[in-house]
């Protein structure tokens, strides 16, 4: 029976720099589209024989000790470590567990240093770039986790491992690009899940309590408060803690701003690239230089790479950084509207996402990862 490896396992391997080759047996579409860092591709079928193939496999792999192989489920990918398993002795053979699928939910923490009794845990899913927080008071423990995916253990953990306990579950906004955990979370510890107050104007349907304009919500003895920030979406909402860190969600990343068209249709798109001007260059980056900014997404690359930075790593940046280093703010209004309208391909499913995370639809739990596979594509 051929070994299997966990996708955090893999991840480990990734991070060591270890001795390995990692080989994608998926088609060439879902290949280019999007795959593992340093993944070489050799398309291969659930019932395909090597026969014929393992001369072309070995010039693949090269002279690597090590073969690790990967598909979309662990199905085709199994069955070509098991025939390489059965047709030679020369490689260290494995297949990954689960696939991309698995490799999905893979996470990693970043602590950030962002200011005395408040800690700020960064959680990072590696395969997606999704980044969601754990926002704590060090003298009383509370802590509010804000933006945090299904994986909702995950949060949970770090929480712990941080000597806090959440009381409070905060969404920024509707999500497009990924299942939200918020409401589940926040139903599974019995604390409050809040929303911005014009969640209301998209026809929510879970059970939230709004956050209002400049509402500051107190956690211990910290303070978060609710900065009305539209244009990714309407009712967007960002958290500046303690005056020390803004969490921008999807209004501003490291190296490029949220697009606006997920939620505005084409005959609003200039509205929805209007209120993210504004909202940028009137709100934003009207707080002082020395703000950090936390996104909640950093780009993952179709080679499987972060654009910016690398897992465990805190993401971020500050408000002077990015006024003077991302491009898209140095455009005039119009120009930026312009922009704005061809922003890249849309995330996977992003609709039928948002009608879950509305409370408008249900999605079974084998389902959610299927519909969120592949990059965010958040960016504009």
């Amino acid at each position: 029976m051929v070994t299997t490896i966990s996708p955090s396992r893999l991840a480990e391997l990734q991070d060591e720099d270890a001795d390995y080759v990692l080989v994608d047996t998926r088609p060439d579409d879902s290949y280019e589209a999007w795959h593992i860092a340093g993944a070489i591709h050799f398309p291969f079928g659930p019932e395909e024989e090597l026969d014929g193939r393992l001369e072309d496999l070995e010039e693949t792999v090269g002279d690597a000790d090590r073969v690790i192989a990967v598909c979309a489920k662990g199905i085709s990918s199994s069955n070509l470590a098991t025939r390489l398993e059965s047709a030679t002795d020369e490689f260290d053979v494995a297949a990954v567990d689960g696939g991309m699928k698995g490799w999905s939910g893979v996470y990693d923490r970043a602590e950030v240093d962002v200011g005395d009794d408040l800690t700020v845990v960064q959680i990072q899913r590696r395969a997606k770039g999704c980044l969601g927080y754990v926002v704590g008071c060090d003298e009383t423990g509370e802590a509010a986790v804000v933006d945090p995916t299904a994986d909702t253990d995950e949060y949970e953990v770090a929480a712990e491992e941080a000597d806090l306990s959440i009381t409070a579950v905060i969404d920024t906004h509707v999500h497009a690009d990924h299942i939200s955990g918020g409401r589940q979370l926040a139903d599974d510890l019995d604390v409050p899940y809040y929303l911005g107050e014009r969640a209301s104007e998209r026809d929510v349907e879970r059970e939230y309590t709004p956050l209002e304009r400049n509402e500051v919500l107190t956690v211990g003895e910290r303070e978060l408060k609710a900065v009305f920030a539209p244009g990714h979406t309407s009712e967007m909402i960002n958290l500046l803690v303690d005056d020390a860190a803004l969490l921008t969600a999807d209004t501003l990343h490291v190296d490029s701003t949220g697009r606006t068209e997920l939620e505005f249709s084409e005959d609003e798109g200039e509205r929805g690239a209007t209120l993210l001007y504004e909202t940028l260059h009137r709100t934003i980056l009207a707080e002082p230089e020395s703000v950090a900014v936390l996104p909640g997404h950093v780009t993952v690359t179709a080679d499987g790479e972060f654009e910016h930075g690398a897992p465990d790593e805190p993401i971020q940046t500050t408000i002077r950084d990015a006024r003077t280093g991302i491009d898209l703010l140095d455009l005039e209004e119009d120009a930026f509207v312009d922009r704005m309208a061809d922003a890249g391909e849309k995330p996977s499913n992003y609709e039928e996402i948002i009608e879950y995370n509305r409370g408008a639809a249900e999605i079974p739990p084998e389902e959610r990862v299927e519909l969120e596979l592949g990059p965010n594509n958040c960016s504009a």
